[in-house]
């Protein structure tokens, strides 16, 4: 059944009945007295007769009661109505038993409920519509032809991508698809030296390896890209298993089912086998599976670094969050080492000259730290992989945030980097910065992966505006909530996480646009956790909605470029967003041309920023100098994550009690990024003094912090003092007793000492 609490009523404005339908109502009988109309609408609606009949015609408790409302109002409220409704009222107004009874007001009622609920009168075609159990069908054309399947499975490192990019590279024509610009650029760079043409294509940049830009036979690209209508040798779909993915999954499902290739090479780990099988089986095509073992072996060692004393050339240390990478590389440049730094929201060109630099056997650059941003994508000389943490905040198949220890994949696929086959290190170890974490980490790595279950699926553009065709009053975002409310899916598939498209189908709602304008604005892929690139969206879809050019100069003046190197954390953060925004320029210029004029002025501006950024990335720890020194005394500047949690204790225990080893740290992320953290002296003997500790959290640097990045908002604070004042009226103090939150502070302080 559908979630009836998805459908918006459309208001009705009363009296459409007309003066000239009044007049023949009244004329037959007489003005209804309102009063008794109100007594006998009430009755009509406790009638369990009549809610039994509302059921029977789609309408559950939810939308009678709110049908109901609606059409009480409208006539109560209007000035006239129709001559049959008129007639009907004025006969149970006056008991004319034999003439009337509320039930007889069913069908008008009836009539209102579909004129408010337009999906009720269109159910039927709505389900057919989002109806999504038969994918394969969706691509005649791959359907049309017999495909031969191979799957390349094996962990890092093992060679499977590079088995399947030889054949690539000796086919007449080929179609890489990786989940990466990176990956799509150096596959591009590798078949063009190898004087195979090869054309590169990612959501941002087409670029073609004929001069006079005609098509090569060989295409890279990043996986959303991939052509389903291209009829291709061979086609090649690099980590097959991130099909599972909550929001990028259904780009693998769509390159796996509809690619026109002879031969289609999937690569990925072991775990994807049963799920590829199995979906190839529905479209009638065998899978040839090719085992490969890792090329270099891997030693997971028994003791931990503990100190960065320890360190050895040849080490990265991961990270899972940017502050961790801001103090770790501090920590390592004060004791004389020199530290590459990679995190994801660098750019790509940063990334690979942070990469050069620690691979350089002649560069003084030794040590890299990172996050988990080179698990895949960056060829680096690692000798030893060193986890700072093992716990991770992540995303859920719902779009819930939480913190849990990593999985047996991202483990595998992290600590595969070091020891890579072809680099001066000949094997890899592994080991993790805390001694208490390598018990765990050992676990972690011993388990088997669990088997990739489900395909991810999305709705298309064409699926929507026919929905939209139904339902001509509703919103984007409640389109889409209804699809996937009504979406019937196989065991085999589950519908992507669509958080983010909804996020910026609210965030443009009110501006103008036609049906496949707002869907493209709303698919365009942007970190909404970046309040400057969510507004200049908001600014691209308000002046593309005027019909008005976004221009070079107009860029700029917006960007205020030219910019100046950073010179702290903060600002480096901001030519970062900026960088997104030329991003999202270059995006949008490839759908609307000829809004977006200014694709290669603004590319050559981008790559000017991305030396800008370089610059800021090697001094690093000089800007993180300079925004402690700027910030209050004994504090650093703490700048958003990656991944911005927002958390209760109550999580955090949970993680605590099923991770043992990593509870400590689990509840210390948890609890500092819900906003709940005490400040330096927390002890509230009176509840005054409570108040005033709530009052400066919403002035405190945390509390802006998390505010600005959306994770806390007033009602949440005021929420929180409510219930801390609760608290105290029970003798509670949040975290137990004041002696355990004073004992709980010296500890932390004495830890972060």
């Amino acid at each position: 059944a559908p979630d009836t609490s998805l459908f918006v009523p459309v208001p009705l404005k009363p009296g459409l009945g007309g003066a000239a339908e009044e007049d023949v109502g009244a004329e037959l009988t007489r003005p209804l007295d309102k009063g008794e109309v109100l007594k006998n609408l009430n009755k009509f609606y406790k009638r369990k007769e009549i809610q039994r009949l509302g059921a029977e015609n789609g309408l559950d408790a939810r939308l009678f009661h709110q049908a109901f409302i609606s059409f009480r109002k409208y006539i109560m409220e209007s000035s006239s109505v129709s001559a049959d409704l008129h007639i009907i009222l004025n006969d149970i107004c006056c008991g004319f038993v034999l003439l009337g009874h509320v039930d007889d007001l069913f069908p008008f009622f009836l009539r209102h409920a579909k004129q408010i609920f337009p999906m009720l009168d269109c159910m039927d075609d709505l389900r057919k519509i989002s109806d999504l159990r038969l994918p394969p069908n969706w691509y005649p054309d791959a359907r049309a032809i017999q495909r031969k399947i191979i799957f390349h499975a094996g962990p890092t490192n093992s060679g499977k991508t590079y088995h399947a990019i030889q054949r690539f590279l000796s086919a007449k024509s080929g179609i890489y698809c990786g989940p990466l610009k990176l990956l799509a650029h150096e596959i591009f760079q590798k078949s063009n030296d190898a004087n195979v043409p090869c054309d590169l294509v990612t959501g941002e940049e087409r670029v073609f390896a004929n001069e006079d830009a005609r098509q090569a036979p060989h295409v890279a690209c990043t996986i959303e890209m991939c052509s389903t209508n291209t009829p291709y040798e061979v086609a090649v779909i690099d980590e097959i298993q991130m099909i599972r993915d909550p929001a990028r999954g259904w780009a693998w499902t769509r390159a796996l089912l509809g690619l026109c290739a002879e031969e289609i090479h999937v690569c990925g780990e072991p775990a994807a086998i049963d799920l590829v099988t199995e979906l190839m089986y529905t479209t009638g095509e065998e899978v040839e599976v090719r085992n490969y073992e890792r090329l270099t072996p891997l030693t997971v060692l028994d003791y931990a670094l503990e100190s960065l004393d320890n360190l050895r050339p040849g080490d990265c240390i991961v990270c899972f969050s940017k502050n961790d990478i801001y103090s770790v590389s501090r920590q390592i440049e004060a004791r004389g080492l020199e530290c590459a730094v990679i995190y994801g929201s660098l750019p790509p060109g940063t990334k690979l000259e942070q990469a050069k630099k620690f691979n350089d056997p002649d560069d003084p650059c030794k040590i890299l730290v990172a996050t988990d941003a080179i698990g895949m994508g960056l060829n680096l000389c690692i000798r030893r992989i060193i986890f700072n943490s093992i716990v991770k905040p992540t995303v859920n198949e719902k779009g819930e945030k939480e913190i849990d220890s990593i999985t047996t994949s991202q483990a595998l696929q992290i600590a595969g980097r070091a020891g890579r086959f072809g680099s001066s290190f000949k094997q890899g170890e592994v080991t993790t910065m805390h001694r208490q974490d390598l018990v765990q980490l050992r676990g972690i790595l011993s388990d088997a992966v669990p088997p990739v279950k489900a395909a991810g699926l999305h709705p298309t553009p064409e699926q929507i505006e026919m929905f939209a065709y139904h339902l001509p009053d509703a919103t984007l975002s409640n389109l889409i909530d209804i699809f996937v409310s009504l979406s019937q899916v196989d065991g085999m598939y589950f519908v992507c996480n669509i958080d983010d498209f909804k996020f910026l189908a609210d965030m443009i709602q009110h501006i103008p646009l036609n049906l496949r304008s707002r869907y493209v604005f709303c698919t365009a892929p942007l970190n909404r956790k970046e309040p400057f690139v969510c507004t200049t969206l908001l600014k691209f879809a308000r002046q593309f909605s005027r019909n008005e050019p976004l221009t070079f100069d107009w860029l700029c003046r917006h960007t205020k470029w030219p910019l100046a190197a950073p010179k702290n954390i903060k600002e480096l953060v901001h030519l970062e967003a900026v960088h997104d925004v030329f991003d999202l320029y270059l995006w949008l210029s490839y759908r609307f041309v000829d809004m977006f004029p200014d694709a290669v002025l603004v590319r050559d501006i981008q790559k000017k920023l991305d030396d800008i950024i370089q610059i800021g990335v090697c001094n690093i720890t000089k800007l993180i100098r300079a925004s402690q020194s700027a910030a209050a005394p004994g504090t650093a500047e703490a700048v958003s994550e990656d991944f911005p949690l927002s958390r209760t204790q109550k999580d955090a225990r949970a993680v605590s009690d099923r991770h043992g080893a990593a509870s400590t740290e689990a509840l210390s992320i948890a609890v500092e990024a819900a906003g709940l953290r005490r400040a330096k002296n927390p002890r509230p003997s009176r509840l005054g003094s409570r108040q005033e500790d709530v009052k400066s959290y919403g002035r405190g640097s945390l509390a802006n912090r998390l505010l600005q990045e959306g994770l806390l908002t007033q009602e949440m604070l005021r929420q929180l003092e409510s219930e801390w004042q609760d608290q105290h009226r029970n003798g509670r103090y949040g975290f137990g007793s004041k002696r355990d939150d004073q004992h709980t502070s010296k500890e932390t302080r004495k830890k972060r000492k």
